[in-house]
């Protein structure tokens, strides 16, 4: 009789999950529905009058009104110029928190030497939604120059809809599956309920955490600004004696380099010689030898027959 129970209860709740999908897509207010009746010979009228009744609340826990104030995240990306980057950072951290956010990360890096040093600042911070463009306003004044800005939002209503009709779903069925819990008569039985409700339970809980970060992206944007320093770009000397002297530069520079070069050959190439010139050379002057010899002999020869 309990697992009749489950599994009438777990159709109805796919039957509502289903019209709850069609219902967040259209964006409309839930209509009344037909009360459910459930016949089972093996089921007393008492129980099925209860059952009923909680059935009838997992319905009307779907067809609740649903939330019609739009969710939409909110990013922005700022590149900006100025002489004093950290001075201009601090600023930016000044105005998220007074608009009543905060700094999520802050680095600074330099490059370059002597006076070629850049300095660049990266910047992210976190501010109400209501104050998103008042802030990316201010920020904008910090810099002598906005080098890039892009502005992003992502519509997220309709799926915050969804999510809390299913929440409210499943803590119905939660609710079913605790009055059933109550009336188990053996340990089978409310062991197999257990399992259902920790399901239940489960899917609760990761359904609220994903309505938990639509909130928080949602109740506050994220600005990230990168700050630089401008970019010089020096004079070119064209003068006849500046050419000659890059000239010559370029000249010592390129022989430099092939001497560098020869050196690094020669270098790589010395345990080669090593290790077969030495052996070679010893042949070599073996048969050299060898060879003197028989001349020698041959000419001793030619001397006695004269």
């Amino acid at each position: 009789m309990l697992k009749i129970k489950l599994i009438a209860i777990c159709l109805y709740a796919l039957f509502f999950a289903g019209c709850s999908q069609q219902q967040s897509n259209s964006e409309k207010s839930a209509a009344t529905s037909t009360q459910p009746i459930i016949q089972n010979s093996e089921v007393i009228s008492n129980t099925a009058r209860n059952q009923q009744i909680s059935l009838e609340q997992t319905a009307n826990a779907q067809n609740a009104p649903a939330a019609t104030e739009r969710k939409v995240i909110r990013n922005a990306n700022l590149t900006l110029e100025t002489n004093a980057p950290e001075e201009a950072g601090r600023k930016i951290a000044a105005i998220a928190e007074a608009k009543g956010g905060f700094v999520v990360n802050s680095e600074t890096k330099t490059s370059g030497a002597n006076e070629t040093i850049r300095t660049s600042v990266n910047v992210t911070v976190r501010v109400p939604a209501a104050q998103f463009e008042a802030a990316v306003a201010e920020i904008r004044q910090v810099a002598e120059r906005v080098a890039q800005e892009k502005v992003s939002g992502q519509d997220v209503t309709e799926e915050f809809i969804d999510l809390e009709a299913r929440i409210r779903t499943q803590k119905a069925l939660e609710a079913q599956f605790l009055e059933i819990m109550k009336g188990a008569r053996s340990v089978a039985d409310a062991l197999e309920v257990q399992k259902q409700l920790a399901e239940v339970r489960g899917e609760i809980e990761k359904v609220e955490g994903r309505r938990k970060f639509l909130e928080n992206q949602t109740s506050f944007s994220t600005i990230t600004v990168t700050l630089n320093t401008p970019t010089v770009f020096a004079a070119a000397s064209t003068g006849f004696g500046a050419q000659l002297w890059r000239a010559l530069g370029d000249g010592v520079d390129a022989a430099l380099f092939v001497v560098l070069g020869l050196i690094r050959v020669f270098l790589a190439m010395l345990p080669l010689l090593i290790l077969f010139g030495i052996p070679i050379w010893l042949i070599v002057r073996h048969f050299r030898k060898k060879w003197r010899r028989a001349r020698l002999a041959q000419q001793i020869a030619q001397e006695e027959k004269s």
